[in-house]
């Protein structure tokens, strides 16, 4: 038991990588996009452009606001 409690904070401290990414071994970063002139970095990769990431809209509805007619709000087939 105080073995466990000893490894503990080592094993957890062991965690946090603190150095800079790199490819695997024996891989390498894809190639560079049409039109650039170098590869980019982990860093430039791990980036999301704002098509992939948008923001969020906070504007609510409110209950007074008449509703738009949607086309794709059908009954049930029965």
């Amino acid at each position: 038991m105080r073995r466990l409690l000893i490894a503990l904070p080592l094993l957890l401290g062991a965690c946090a990588q603190t150095a800079e990414l790199e490819p695997a071994a024996g891989e390498t970063l894809p190639p560079a996009p049409y039109g650039a002139t170098e590869p980019l970095d982990a860093e430039e990769l791990l980036t999301l452009d704002p098509q992939a990431a948008p923001e969020r809209s906070v504007e609510l509805r409110r209950e007074s606001e008449e509703r738009e007619d949607d086309p794709f709000d059908l009954p049930p087939e029965i």
